[in-house]
């Protein structure tokens, strides 16, 4: 296991970050078969096709390790707003002794790939580019809608709760022992956090897995599979035209999506709309009559009233 022993310090400085590039690598995982959810089978059988007009072999032989696939591949974002120019960027900055040392860690047959560590970085960060363009960012806009409603769900509950109600349910082999964070895993190591805290980062592909980012130099991380993937791919009911044309198209779809209770974030995470723009909507239904709300712990979950389901009826 690996055990991340939160200080004072650290533990006020846990914030939350989007990784375009460490969803690459998943997508490039999941197509290898190294992990996969059955919701992306529509992505899959799409990206399968693609494969083999990609030249990404090296990219591909690092991806297939079992265990460690090194860290410099997929430098922590700053935030939620980091891109993929900015970390395939970062990737092209990274000290040839510090690609060589993370190499040599990879369970994977690497040959093939140059010796010389700094023409390896530069070939794999290529590579890397070519499957980010081609196999994720034509879904990167759905795909990050996603990773954002579960950071706005966890930051309130950051914000509600702290790190334990954060941590709570994020993956079924993360824990919160007192002051330490252990992470079940084949590694073994104990890290005592500093003061960059530590970085959270969703991702749609991660799915069964939870990983760890503790190596030197890069910012300490806990990537985990974000709430919701298993409706990542499928198209949300389309309204009425209709009935679009009376109450607008985003009242309408709040409303013939409502077949059973949801939250704002599930509602935000469906459609594709922000939080704060649902939210209003909600409010307005609920206040002419054609939803309520019921409570679940601290979660408000809204539903259609009989006007509700009348209206949409007719």
């Amino acid at each position: 296991m690996i055990e991340l022993v939160l200080t004072a310090e650290s533990a006020n400085r846990v914030r939350f970050g989007i990784s375009p590039l460490d969803e690459t690598m998943g997508a490039m995982q999941t197509l290898l078969g190294r992990r996969g959810h059955p919701s992306h089978l529509p992505w899959l059988r799409e990206a399968a096709a693609q494969l083999p007009d990609l030249p990404i072999d090296g990219f591909a032989k690092v991806m297939s390790a079992r265990h460690y696939i090194t860290d410099f591949l997929s430098p922590p974002p700053s935030g939620p707003e980091t891109t993929a120019s900015a970390q395939l960027a970062e990737i092209r900055r990274t000290a040839p002794e510090q690609v060589a040392h993370e190499l040599s860690k990879v369970d994977a047959d690497l040959s093939g790939l140059p010796e010389d560590p700094a023409e390896a970085r530069d070939l794999l960060a290529s590579q890397m580019e070519i499957a980010w363009t081609e196999l994720v960012e034509p879904h990167w806009p759905r795909m990050r809608r996603f990773l954002v409603a579960d950071i706005e769900e966890r930051s309130r509950r950051l914000a509600a709760g702290g790190i334990a109600l954060v941590l709570e349910d994020i993956h079924p082999r993360v824990r919160l022992v007192g002051d330490v964070l252990v992470i079940e895993m084949k590694e073994r190591g104990r890290v005592h956090l500093d003061r960059r805290g530590l970085l959270l980062i969703p991702g749609v592909f991660a799915w069964p897995s939870v990983g760890v980012i503790a190596m030197e130099p890069w910012q300490p991380s806990l990537l985990y599979p974000a709430r919701g993937v298993a409706e990542l791919w499928s198209d949300p009911e389309r309204p009425p035209d209709a009935l679009a044309g009376v109450l607008g198209r985003t009242k309408a779809a709040l409303l013939t999506t409502l077949n059973e209770p949801a939250s704002t974030t599930e509602l935000a995470r469906r459609l594709g709309f922000s939080a704060p723009t649902v939210s209003q909507h909600l409010t307005a239904m609920r206040a002419a009559g054609l939803l309520d709300t019921r409570r679940r712990g601290r979660e408000v979950r809204y539903l259609r009233t009989e006007l509700g389901d009348a209206l949409l009826r007719a």
